[in-house]
């Protein structure tokens, strides 16, 4: 994502601070302990693919400024493959 103000404006007009914020990333199997290691303290459910290749991987967790979630997102864009939804 690499306009990280308009989405923050955006994030900013749809809640209401603090809030639980859900992400939904697809990723290669390999990069699951990586994905899960900066998701470390969100709430995390993951969900094989059919062909076992990928996972999906849903968190939650509550944050007290749109600036919060944005650093995730930023965080996990050094993972290779990883598709977020």
């Amino acid at each position: 994502m690499k306009d990280w103000v308009k989405f923050k404006i955006l994030l900013d007009e749809q809640y209401d601070w603090p809030a639980e914020y859900l992400f939904k990333f697809i990723i290669p199997k390999k990069e699951k302990d990586l994905l899960v290691q900066i998701l470390l303290g969100h709430q995390i459910k993951t969900r094989p693919s059919k062909t076992g290749k990928y996972i999906s991987v849903t968190s939650t967790k509550t944050f007290n400024s749109s600036d919060e979630v944005i650093e995730v997102y930023q965080k996990v864009q050094i993972i290779d493959g990883l598709m977020s939804l």
